[in-house]
This record gives C-alpha cells, sequence and structure tokens, in this order.
C-alpha cells in the first residue's frame, strides 16, 4: 500500500509540471522520426494466456509460441475482486517462475488494463515488480495521451534497470486515425525510464465493436485499418501484429488469415488457443518456393549487375515462355521476403 501511495504522489506532480514540455517534444520527435531496421529474434506468435486460471498459467511454461502474454484484461472478469485476484496470481506464478529455463523474460509480455479503468494503476504497480517482465502490451491506445498516461506511470515507479517494451493496441476509429502519431511517439523520459514503442497490434474485435463494422469471412471489410496499422508499423521500424482468428478449431481458415496478414506486411499474429501457435510460426516465415525463387532471382540481378544491367527478364517456366521483368524493387521485395542479403551494383 505504501508503494501505491508513494507511486501516485510521484505521478501527479510529474503529470502537472510535465505537461507542457510534453506536447512540444512529440511535435519534434513526430516530424524527425525515420524509418529503420531492426535485427530481432523471430517474434510470430503472440499467445494469451488468462491470469485467472492457474491451470492456463501452468500449461503456458509448455507452450513453443514466439511471445506469451500474460493476460489481465479481457480474459478476467470485470470486477475488482476478479482483477485483483488475477493480479495477485500472476505476479505469484511469475515471480516463482522467474529461474524457469522454460519462460525466458524475452518471451514474456504482460496485458494490463487500460489507462481508462481503475485497475491501471495497480496492474502496472504490480507487474513492474516482476523483473522478468520486458514487455507491456497496452489495450485501447487511442491516442499519445494513453501512452504518456503509461510513461509517467513507470517513470514514477522508477524501475530502470532494463528497458521495458511497450505494444500499442490498436481498437477504435479514433486510434487508426492518430496510428501515425502513436506509431512516431517516444517517452520523453528515454526508454530506459519511460519504456520504447517497439509494436503495433491490430485489435479486430474492438475496432469493429467501435465502429458498427459487421465481420465476414473474406475479411474485406477490415483491408483498410489492417493495412494501415501494417504499413505504419513499417515506416517508424515497429513490429506489426495481426488479429485474432476467432475460428480457433477451424485450422484452415486459420492458415488463410496468417497467409493475407503476411501478404499485408504483418510480422506476427496474435493467438487465442495454444493450437493456433503452429499454423502461426509455420506461415509467418518463408516457403520453400519463395527462398528459391528469392535465390535464383539474386543470382540473375548478381549477374546483371556484373555486366552493367539493371533488369533482367525472368522465365517464369510455364508452357508460353513467359517472362517477368526484375529490377532493384523486385530484387529487394524478394530478397527481404526470404531473409537473403541484397546484392548492390560493383
Amino acid at each position: 500500500m505504501y508503494t501505491l501511495l508513494r507511486y501516485s504522489r510521484s505521478l501527479l506532480v510529474i503529470r502537472s509540471a510535465k505537461a507542457q514540455a510534453r506536447s512540444q517534444i512529440h511535435l519534434r520527435q513526430y516530424s524527425q522520426a525515420v524509418p529503420q531496421e531492426q535485427e530481432t529474434p523471430l517474434r510470430r506468435s503472440y499467445l494469451y494466456v488468462p491470469a485467472s486460471s492457474d491451470r492456463m498459467l501452468q500449461k503456458s511454461l509448455v507452450t513453443h509460441s514466439d511471445i506469451i502474454i500474460y493476460d489481465l484484461e479481457d480474459s478476467v472478469a470485470p470486477s475488482e475482486e476478479d482483477k485483483n485476484d488475477a493480479r495477485e496470481r500472476l505476479t505469484e506464478f511469475l515471480t516463482k517462475s522467474i529461474e524457469d529455463e522454460r519462460l525466458h523474460s524475452s518471451r514474456i509480455a504482460v496485458r494490463i488494463n487500460s489507462t481508462h479503468t481503475p485497475f491501471f494503476e495497480r496492474d502496472i504497480v504490480s507487474i513492474l515488480t516482476i523483473p522478468s517482465v520486458r514487455t507491456l502490451v497496452l489495450p485501447k491506445v487511442h491516442s499519445v495521451e494513453d501512452l504518456e498516461i503509461v510513461t509517467d506511470a513507470m517513470e514514477a515507479f522508477g524501475r530502470a534497470k532494463e528497458t521495458i517494451n511497450l505494444v500499442a493496441s490498436i481498437e477504435s476509429a479514433f486510434s487508426v486515425h492518430n496510428v501515425g502519431a502513436i506509431a512516431a511517439w517516444k517517452s520523453m523520459y528515454g526508454p530506459e525510464k519511460g519504456g520504447e514503442l517497439r509494436a503495433l497490434l491490430f485489435a479486430a474485435e474492438d475496432f469493429c465493436a467501435d465502429t458498427s463494422i459487421i465481420r465476414t469471412p473474406s475479411h474485406q471489410e477490415l483491408l483498410y485499418p489492417r493495412s494501415k496499422v501494417a504499413v505504419t508499423a513499417k515506416a517508424f521500424g515497429l513490429e506489426a501484429i495481426d488479429m485474432v482468428c476467432i475460428n480457433y478449431n477451424d485450422s484452415e481458415h486459420l492458415r488463410n488469415e496468417c497467409a493475407d496478414g503476411r501478404r499485408l506486411g504483418f510480422s506476427g499474429k496474435q493467438a487465442i488457443h495454444p493450437s493456433q501457435v503452429g499454423i502461426i510460426q509455420s506461415t509467418f516465415v518463408p516457403t520453400e518456393q519463395e527462398i528459391q525463387r528469392a535465390a535464383k532471382i539474386v543470382h540473375k540481378m548478381t549477374q546483371a549487375h556484373a555486366t552493367q544491367k539493371g533488369a533482367i527478364g525472368l522465365e517464369l517456366g510455364d508452357e508460353k515462355g513467359s517472362k517477368e521483368m526484375i529490377d532493384a524493387p523486385m530484387l529487394k521485395q524478394m530478397a527481404r521476403a526470404a531473409g537473403l542479403p541484397i546484392p548492390t551494383p560493383p
């Protein structure tokens, strides 16, 4: 209780003292932001695990998901008693599991309750006391103001041993409208004290509820927001995490949805059931055919560059003897998709 009171007083002081400087920093950072490449471990699957279930917490120790999102938000009943119970259960579980080799800190994320709820402050105080937590998933980020509340809370708490990665969940018409400013955001306290935004996550069901969009199996109605989230994430060097597939018993539907997300530029996908993890992981990597095609293009373009040519005709292998033109943009696209180095002219 003393920790919470001290944190709350500090937070009030910070909010009142930093408001004017904050708005100026946002404008400057947004105008100066530049795309950049980030080398990171594979983060394809993001499996939600309800913090309200001891059984599911224990089962999370054996999942092969790249990232495990321990959830204090939607998968926990909304009463204060249930929220407090889930928070205490998760804190105890992660504290006891800190030496468990099956649960490396790089795989641990926690989705806390949003800044618009009475549970936010207790969530963030409790979770920041757990050394193994390196990633926070922030639901209902409608604007940079929501990120500022989070970073103020982190600075007030005073955990500065390592950078906390932040994932902003895009869930409303307002958040899609503001996604560029959200992606450009940086904490005024620096990444070690105030966290660092590393990914944008698209929450389709919340978005549809907010916008009255009617879901269809084709997902055509979500093409615009998904594309905007994915492209904006790439523009600011962030990861892009695609929506949940709610048909978790239909593996073919999931596989098609994964392939669609990868085509749109997403780097990974959320999962709500362990059975979805394998399909997600196998889809969000280059196929053997893609790698072979890319290797062929890289080889042919290397030869072309040696003869001072910038483009080639690549045979498609059909009965008509068709060819497609390959130039620098195509070379970059295929090599990047397959994870191959991009040759440059001598």
